[in-house]
């Protein structure tokens, strides 16, 4: 199986600069001084979130006939918003497949960047998206399964590893593993001398178990659904799992209350609103030992129900 490379992660920096925000690495200066924190705020992307990066890259990549024929996309969110927004721009049709349990924000979003929504039940978006690329004749351009879509988000990596060379520790979101693929690719060929976790909800700790076990382990849907982080509710496909194995140091797990928490602190000390999926790494900063010097949170996104803001922030 052929990984992406650095090659490939700066290829898509080339090709997706003019459509993406280089977004800021934010000094944290109430972290830990033995480890000063860094927030990288993917939030501040068009979207709200880092998975424009990917989907421009991978409609990018496409020639322009098949471009023409429209895409199609399975997400429980942001990736959905990313290729709606990303296919606007290239001018073609995007047809989208979300779970019903999907927050209204996250589909509301998707459909005023002009998409059909096709919303479906639990486990069903693999099928449904199938059964829209056979209808349509579109192409199907997956959440975190493919080479474009891992450099698409590898960027970040690069970002980092130029905005802070004295890098220690980098701090991952990780759930299907394509955005952890993608900035561990760039971090260690970049810094290899960084330590890179990755971090996911205790209540949907399958890579944690597959890495441990050195196999993908699938946890049931209805497990992944507990957690509140609704956007680390997929398992790493055989791709992300092999990059994974090569670029991840350990994985933090974190518990629900401790990323409601850190949904507090980023929207009252950094002023940043990041939805639970994209706080987890800052969970993950204030539970784990962690090496002595600088570490970035990756602050992967921040379409959060206002309803759900408001009862985190009010202690709920």
């Amino acid at each position: 199986m052929d990984l992406v490379t650095l090659d490939d992660i700066s290829g898509a920096a080339a090709r997706i600069a003019a459509d993406i925000v280089r977004t800021p690495l934010l000094a944290a200066d109430w972290g830990d001084p033995r480890c000063p924190l860094w927030l990288k705020a993917e939030t501040l992307q068009p979207i709200g979130a880092f998975k424009i990066r990917g989907a421009f890259n991978a409609l990018g990549r496409l020639d322009t006939h098949t471009r023409a024929r429209g895409v199609v996309a399975y997400s429980s969110g942001n990736h959905a918003q990313a290729v709606a927004y990303a296919a606007a721009a290239y001018g073609v049709p995007a047809h989208i497949v979300m779970p019903e349990e999907t927050p209204a924000v996250k589909v509301e979003a998707t459909r005023r960047r002009g998409a059909h929504v096709v919303l479906c039940g639990a486990g069903e978006r693999e099928r449904t998206a199938a059964e829209l690329v056979e209808k349509t004749g579109a192409v199907l351009i997956p959440p975190f399964d493919h080479p474009d879509i891992i450099a698409g988000q590898g960027t970040i990596g690069i970002e980092i590893a130029e905005d802070l060379p004295e890098l220690a520790t980098v701090l991952i979101p990780v759930s299907g593993g394509g955005l952890a693929s993608g900035i561990g690719t760039a971090i260690r060929a970049l810094r290899p001398k960084a330590k890179i976790f990755a971090v996911e909800p205790e209540l949907a700790a399958d890579t944690a178990e597959s890495l441990a076990l050195g196999s993908i382990v699938e946890w049931p849907v209805a497990k992944r659904n507990r957690t509140i982080a609704d956007g680390l509710r997929s398992t790493p496909s055989e791709l992300t799992f092999a990059h994974l194995r090569q670029v991840i140091d350990d994985v933090i797990t974190v518990s629900e209350d401790e990323i409601r928490s850190a949904v507090r602190e980023l929207a009252l000390r950094a002023r940043l609103v990041a939805e639970p999926s994209g706080a987890v790494s800052l969970a993950g900063y204030r539970k784990a030992a962690l090496p002595d010097g600088s570490a970035v949170a990756i602050v992967s996104g921040g379409n959060i129900e206002p309803a759900q803001l408001a009862a985190i922030l009010a202690g709920g």
